[in-house]
């Protein structure tokens, strides 16, 4: 099974479910979290360095997880450094 689960949100209501998986078939972590509210997606989106272009391409997202998910998603990275998935 190449969708490895690692965690949801321990404060986790009936609504709303942020997620932390590991696709091992394509060497990726895969989040589900909360949509931008708009101000937060347009300071993103007119954010600006070398290398990194302003907006957000149409097949990428920004979301929010909860700072409370840290250790779950350390434990994607560890699962994903102890397949060499790298």
């Amino acid at each position: 099974m190449p969708l490895l689960f690692v965690g949801i949100d321990p404060n986790t209501g009936d609504k709303q479910s942020p997620t932390v998986w590991v696709d091992q078939e394509k060497q990726e972590l895969v989040f589900q979290g909360w949509k931008l509210d708009p101000e937060l997606e347009a300071e993103c989106a007119a954010f600006e360095m070398p290398g990194h272009a302003q907006g957000i391409p149409d097949g990428e997202a920004v979301i929010r997880m909860p700072a409370r998910m840290v250790h779950l998603i350390r434990e994607a990275c560890n699962a994903v450094e102890r397949a060499d998935l790298r």
